[in-house]
Protein backbone atom coordinates (compact mmCIF):
# COMPACT_ATOMS: atom_id res chain seq x y z
CA UNK A 1 0.00 0.00 0.00
CA UNK A 2 1.53 3.46 -0.92
CA UNK A 3 1.97 5.76 1.87
CA UNK A 4 1.02 9.25 0.71
CA UNK A 5 3.59 12.39 1.94
CA UNK A 6 1.79 15.15 3.38
CA UNK A 7 1.58 18.01 1.17
CA UNK A 8 2.44 20.91 3.76
CA UNK A 9 4.99 18.75 5.10
CA UNK A 10 6.34 22.01 7.57
CA UNK A 11 2.98 21.19 9.50
CA UNK A 12 4.29 17.86 10.02
CA UNK A 13 4.78 16.32 13.75
CA UNK A 14 8.03 14.93 15.20
CA UNK A 15 7.69 11.20 16.29
CA UNK A 16 7.80 12.69 19.87
CA UNK A 17 4.73 14.66 19.70
CA UNK A 18 2.92 11.88 17.70
CA UNK A 19 3.64 9.71 20.87
CA UNK A 20 2.18 12.19 23.37
CA UNK A 21 -0.82 13.17 21.46
CA UNK A 22 -1.46 9.08 21.10
CA UNK A 23 -0.43 8.63 25.06
CA UNK A 24 -3.16 11.33 25.96
CA UNK A 25 -5.70 11.40 23.78
CA UNK A 26 -8.94 11.40 25.33
CA UNK A 27 -10.70 9.12 22.46
CA UNK A 28 -10.12 8.10 18.66
CA UNK A 29 -12.10 7.37 15.67
CA UNK A 30 -11.65 3.90 13.94
CA UNK A 31 -12.37 3.95 10.60
CA UNK A 32 -12.61 0.12 8.98
CA UNK A 33 -13.26 -0.45 5.19
CA UNK A 34 -17.04 -2.74 5.35
CA UNK A 35 -16.92 -4.08 1.66
CA UNK A 36 -17.82 -1.02 0.01
CA UNK A 37 -18.44 1.37 2.80
CA UNK A 38 -16.51 3.02 5.09
CA UNK A 39 -17.14 2.90 8.79
CA UNK A 40 -15.74 5.09 11.19
CA UNK A 41 -16.82 4.68 15.05
CA UNK A 42 -15.13 6.98 17.97
CA UNK A 43 -13.92 4.72 20.98
CA UNK A 44 -11.78 5.03 23.90
CA UNK A 45 -8.45 3.54 24.03
CA UNK A 46 -5.06 3.24 25.06
CA UNK A 47 -2.03 3.64 23.34
CA UNK A 48 1.18 1.39 24.46
CA UNK A 49 4.49 0.73 22.17
CA UNK A 50 2.98 0.73 18.76
CA UNK A 51 -0.35 -0.75 19.69
CA UNK A 52 -3.46 0.73 20.12
CA UNK A 53 -6.12 -1.31 22.46
CA UNK A 54 -10.19 -0.66 22.52
CA UNK A 55 -13.03 -2.97 24.06
CA UNK A 56 -15.37 -3.83 21.96
CA UNK A 57 -18.66 -6.13 22.83
CA UNK A 58 -18.18 -10.16 21.04
CA UNK A 59 -19.99 -9.07 18.14
CA UNK A 60 -21.23 -5.81 15.92
CA UNK A 61 -20.68 -4.03 12.77
CA UNK A 62 -16.59 -3.30 13.48
CA UNK A 63 -15.68 -6.46 14.29
CA UNK A 64 -17.43 -7.74 11.44
CA UNK A 65 -15.51 -5.31 8.99
CA UNK A 66 -12.52 -6.09 11.16
CA UNK A 67 -12.90 -9.89 10.40
CA UNK A 68 -12.95 -9.26 6.58
CA UNK A 69 -10.49 -7.00 6.40
CA UNK A 70 -7.48 -6.22 8.94
CA UNK A 71 -6.15 -2.82 7.56
CA UNK A 72 -7.78 0.01 9.52
CA UNK A 73 -6.82 3.52 10.34
CA UNK A 74 -7.56 5.59 13.68
CA UNK A 75 -7.51 9.01 14.07
CA UNK A 76 -6.59 11.05 16.87
CA UNK A 77 -7.09 14.64 17.44
CA UNK A 78 -4.78 16.17 20.35
CA UNK A 79 -6.33 20.23 20.31
CA UNK A 80 -9.13 21.69 18.43
CA UNK A 81 -9.54 25.77 19.16
CA UNK A 82 -11.65 27.23 16.86
CA UNK A 83 -9.98 30.79 16.03
CA UNK A 84 -12.97 32.96 14.47
CA UNK A 85 -11.36 36.37 13.93
CA UNK A 86 -8.13 34.15 11.98
CA UNK A 87 -11.24 32.07 9.95
CA UNK A 88 -8.80 29.17 11.31
CA UNK A 89 -8.54 26.22 13.64
CA UNK A 90 -5.32 25.49 16.14
CA UNK A 91 -5.13 21.85 15.67
CA UNK A 92 -2.73 19.51 16.06
CA UNK A 93 -3.95 15.33 14.98
CA UNK A 94 -2.37 11.81 14.03
CA UNK A 95 -3.57 9.25 11.70
CA UNK A 96 -2.01 6.31 12.38
CA UNK A 97 -2.70 3.06 9.91
CA UNK A 98 -2.19 -0.23 10.95
CA UNK A 99 -3.64 -3.69 11.32
CA UNK A 100 -6.69 -5.48 13.41
CA UNK A 101 -6.95 -8.56 15.17
CA UNK A 102 -8.98 -9.73 18.45
CA UNK A 103 -6.14 -10.00 21.83
CA UNK A 104 -7.26 -14.02 22.03
CA UNK A 105 -4.33 -14.07 25.27
CA UNK A 106 -5.86 -13.95 28.30
CA UNK A 107 -3.06 -11.70 29.88
CA UNK A 108 -2.69 -9.00 27.39
CA UNK A 109 -6.26 -8.81 27.06
CA UNK A 110 -6.76 -8.25 31.16
CA UNK A 111 -3.54 -6.13 30.70
CA UNK A 112 -5.34 -3.47 28.13
CA UNK A 113 -8.31 -3.61 30.27
CA UNK A 114 -6.24 -2.87 33.26
CA UNK A 115 -4.76 0.34 30.87
CA UNK A 116 -8.71 1.11 30.22
CA UNK A 117 -8.87 1.50 33.63
CA UNK A 118 -6.13 3.53 34.71
CA UNK A 119 -6.33 5.80 31.99
CA UNK A 120 -10.37 6.46 32.05
CA UNK A 121 -10.79 5.45 35.80
CA UNK A 122 -7.55 6.54 37.57
CA UNK A 123 -8.29 5.95 41.72
CA UNK A 124 -11.05 2.95 40.52
CA UNK A 125 -8.64 0.19 40.08
CA UNK A 126 -9.93 -1.82 42.83
CA UNK A 127 -13.82 -1.29 40.98
CA UNK A 128 -12.25 -1.88 37.38
CA UNK A 129 -10.94 -5.09 38.69
CA UNK A 130 -14.17 -6.13 39.93
CA UNK A 131 -15.94 -4.82 36.55
CA UNK A 132 -13.19 -6.71 34.48
CA UNK A 133 -14.10 -9.92 36.29
CA UNK A 134 -17.78 -9.08 35.63
CA UNK A 135 -17.42 -8.76 32.15
CA UNK A 136 -14.64 -10.65 30.84
CA UNK A 137 -16.95 -12.97 28.77
CA UNK A 138 -19.30 -9.92 27.50
CA UNK A 139 -15.44 -7.75 26.24
CA UNK A 140 -13.18 -8.09 23.46
CA UNK A 141 -10.03 -6.28 22.91
CA UNK A 142 -9.05 -5.24 19.79
CA UNK A 143 -5.39 -4.73 19.12
CA UNK A 144 -4.17 -2.30 16.50
CA UNK A 145 -0.52 -3.12 15.39
CA UNK A 146 0.71 0.60 14.60
CA UNK A 147 2.60 0.22 11.21
CA UNK A 148 3.08 4.03 10.46
CA UNK A 149 1.67 7.28 11.76
CA UNK A 150 1.25 10.50 10.24
CA UNK A 151 1.27 13.95 12.50
CA UNK A 152 0.10 17.28 12.03
CA UNK A 153 -0.45 20.75 13.54
CA UNK A 154 -1.82 24.12 12.21
CA UNK A 155 0.61 26.42 11.02
CA UNK A 156 0.06 29.38 13.30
Amino acid sequence: KMIHSMRRSAQQLPETEIERILQEGSHGVLAVCDGDEPYAVPLSYVYEKGHIYFHSAVTGHKLGAIASNNRVSFCVVGRDEVQPERFSTRYESVIAFGRAAIVTDSTLKRHALEMLVQKYSPGYQHNGKREIEQEWDHVQIVEIAVQHCTGKRSAQ
